[in-house]
């Protein structure tokens, strides 16, 4: 027998096709879906509460402050260097929550898949 290629070799091509199509179909299908929670996480509101409940940030699923709310007694014009501590804590906190939430809400579209570069 003479090396080189084979001649007899024939592929399979009946049942292949729709399996590579399928599987094209549920990737679209994913993508459609990650566009839309995306898109629906830019409204989506994560209220976060720090300092005992003196500050209140609500921040959007794209990790956007929308508001901060903060109790009159934690205003104090002799210890500012505290309230913007409390602050940026609180700040801090919320855009955790916010990347929390919307890692749970992209997890069920991905099925748990980890996708580089998303989060």
């Amino acid at each position: 027998m003479a090396k080189g290629r084979r001649t007899d070799f024939v592929p399979r091509s009946s049942g292949q096709a729709q399996p590579n199509n399928n599987m094209m179909q549920k990737i679209q299908q994913m993508q459609e879906d990650m566009r839309v929670t995306q898109t629906a996480l830019e409204t989506e509101l994560v209220e976060v509460s720090a300092g005992g409940g003196a500050i209140k940030i609500v921040i959007t699923g794209h990790q956007r402050v929308q508001s901060i709310k903060l109790d009159p007694a934690l205003v104090d014009p002799a210890d500012v260097g505290m309230l913007e501590d409390t602050l940026v804590a609180a700040v801090n906190e919320a855009i955790l929550a916010s990347q929390e939430y919307a890692a749970k809400r992209l997890e069920t579209v991905t099925g748990g898949i980890s996708i580089p570069g998303l989060m």
